[in-house]
């Protein structure tokens, strides 16, 4: 690194995510790496996709709607997206962009297929995030790392998740059993027994997050989410579509296990205003939101209980701000102490935007970040790819 190493890196994180609502944009630095790593927030801003932007890349988000060359275009779109992004979160913090030592970068998600399947003869899982961190590199004159799941899937692992290891930098415990919980567009656990070593994280996305409520209140009411939680808090169970809710077949799949709009997505959508046919709108709300919450304890008593008995849930991502998906959690898990990330220090909204600044930082200090019990990858590997825009060798040094 060029400057002074008492000073750390400057490292912008980048996240947008499966609920399609935007540009998660932090400003960190950071000291050290691995198990010593040491972080400060400088910024952090949220940019929504403008609205041509969110449709186009549902659309693309999908095999019967996708065209290869709106994905083409949008994948360089996004890459000025971002660039726009960091440059808004550096002036926000008040720092120049010479003074940025690099960008971490997850990209837009618009498929993931972690299942294998053969194709010609090879086993072949995949992933896709647009936004190429090669251009945003080249837009920014700051090296940017992307890419982050592919190597964990040519190690025969899902790709995902990845934020389970910055969980366990994070958050690990010497006297709590806790687990992490992110409600973004998806929702996912960490759980992190007292004392734990890195291979001992479990974690796995549990299903839905805020993304089938979105949906469901863009159909009903022509609005983005459901504020607060509060149309849920109106309405009133259907048993019988809780009773397809629950049931659906990813709940019961064994870790490792990740998922997104491939199954959560538009068919899902179309089978609960089946099922719901005739039902009042907040009870359709309701009822689909609490499949979130749900999913999460089922996914605690079915592989987590055995291994750990909680006594600390942290919730973050949008979800954190939902009052019905965090009443609902009290009330499943008992006696369990429910809180969000706010009130462990930590901004929910950047959470992830964060992880992926410390992940950029794992990759360019030569540290495997994907964790094998949690994606079910063969080996540890260092995850992304380094994109070094021309006269910026020298700002990090690369093992």
């Amino acid at each position: 690194m060029k400057n002074d190493r008492r000073k750390g890196k400057v490292i912008a994180g980048l996240m947008s995510g499966t609920s399609l609502d935007g540009i998660d944009a932090v400003l960190l630095r950071v000291w050290g790496s691995g198990a010593a790593t040491r972080f400060e927030q400088l910024a952090y801003r949220e940019s929504e996709f403008p609205r041509k932007i969110r449709a186009l890349l549902l659309l693309n988000s999908m095999p019967d709607t996708s065209r290869v060359d709106e994905l083409a275009r949008l994948n360089m779109l996004l890459a000025h997206l971002y660039a726009d992004a960091v440059r808004a979160v550096a002036r926000k913090a008040g720092v120049a962009m010479r003074h940025i030592d690099l960008i971490g970068s997850h990209g837009q998600t618009v498929h993931h297929l972690p299942r294998p399947v053969r194709m010609a003869g090879t086993l072949v899982r995949a992933t896709l995030q647009i936004g190429d961190p090669s251009a945003l590199a080249t837009l920014t004159g700051i090296p940017t790392v992307g890419n982050f799941r592919i190597a964990d899937m040519a190690a025969g692992g899902e790709g995902a998740p990845l934020v389970p290891y910055f969980d366990w930098l994070m958050f690990r415990s010497r006297t709590r059993n806790r687990i992490l919980l992110n409600i973004g567009g998806i929702a996912n656990i960490t759980a992190l027994p007292k004392g734990c070593a890195v291979q001992d994280v479990l974690a796995f996305d549990t299903g839905p997050g805020n993304m089938v409520v979105d949906s469901l209140m863009k159909h009903f009411y022509g609005r983005r989410f459901d504020r607060d939680g509060m149309v849920a808090l109106q309405g009133t169970v259907i048993p019988a579509l809780l009773a397809v809710l629950s049931g659906h077949p990813y709940l019961r799949r064994k870790p490792p296990k990740s998922t997104g709009r491939e199954l959560f997505g538009e068919d899902l959508l179309k089978s609960i205003l089946q099922h719901g046919r005739g039902k009042l709108p907040a009870d359709i709300v309701h009822t689909a939101a609490l499949l979130t919450p749900l999913a999460v304890y089922d996914a605690y008593t079915r592989f987590v209980k055995s291994r750990m008995k909680v006594d600390e849930i942290i919730v973050s991502g949008g979800g954190a701000r939902n009052r019905f998906f965090l009443e609902s959690l009290r009330e499943l898990f008992g006696g369990v102490r429910v809180v969000t990330a706010p009130e462990m220090g930590m901004n929910a909204d950047a959470k992830e935007a964060i992880c992926f600044a410390i992940l950029a930082n794992e990759t360019v200090s030569g540290h495997p970040a994907n964790l094998p019990s949690v994606t079910g990858a063969s080996r540890p590997v260092v995850l992304g790819s380094i994109s070094i825009p021309a006269g910026s060798r020298g700002r990090v040094q690369y093992p």
